[in-house]
């Protein structure tokens, strides 16, 4: 069952999400923010070729699959957050000398791309059971011309912004894992938008934990 969340105290579009939707990955969700849609897939701890193996640690390969098309520059710096975030919070020295590899495929567009694919990662990753110091999700804050600060903006309020950011937020501490910027701002408003997707994310953990406990209360 798909569990749907509205916006209260910040304002944050419905978003909801589905685990275990696709059958040969290890762990998989799908991750819905407004009319941002993204499919993610969880493939091992599994062997790893040996031009690629840790060590000490697992190897964490993540791919981005755009609606249409091939692969692009854009898709790439995504590629890097999601690594730079997943890496900072999974335990992968519990399985050294494996891989792990996260694909996601986004299937629709409306803005706040990244922070969906961050949500919708976190939830593939709990749905594989994979060992985590913490759980993480993306915010994503938009700067408008003439100064308001818009949280989970569409793509029509990105357009219109002078300023894009999103942070990866941790779920104990709810401290900054990652940031992705773009556009011109002041120190202030940086400052601002962490406060705001600090709260924000307080209201997305929330979420998680009821799609999980009603999803495994059916189960019980």
């Amino acid at each position: 069952m798909m569990e749907v969340c509205g916006s209260s105290d910040v304002s944050l579009r419905e978003f909801g999400c589905e685990q275990s939707l696709l059958s040969r990955p290890d762990g998989s969700a799908s991750f819905i923010q407004g009319d941002t849609s993204v499919l993610a897939g969880v493939y091992g701890p599994a062997e790893v070729k040996v031009s690629k193996e840790i060590y000490d640690r697992a190897t964490l390969e993540v791919l981005i699959q755009p609606k249409v098309g091939l692969p692009s520059v854009r898709e790439r710096s995504q590629e890097q957050c999601l690594r730079e975030t997943c890496e900072a919070s999974l335990l992968s020295s519990l399985h050294p000398r494996s891989s792990l590899t996260l694909i996601l495929q986004v299937l629709h567009d409306d803005g706040s791309l990244l922070s969906c694919l961050l949500n919708a990662a976190c939830m593939a990753f709990m749905d594989a059971g994979l060992p985590m110091s913490c759980l993480f999700c993306g915010v994503t804050c938009a700067i408008h011309t003439d100064g308001q600060i818009i949280t989970d903006p569409t793509a029509a309020q990105e357009k219109e912004s002078r300023a894009l950011m999103t942070f990866a937020i941790d779920s104990t501490e709810r401290r900054v894992m990652m940031s992705s910027t773009k556009g011109s701002f002041s120190v202030h408003e940086l400052q601002q938008c962490i406060a705001i997707s600090q709260k924000a994310s307080e209201k997305i953990f929330q979420f998680y934990r009821d799609s999980v406990r009603r999803r495994y209360s059916k189960i019980l």
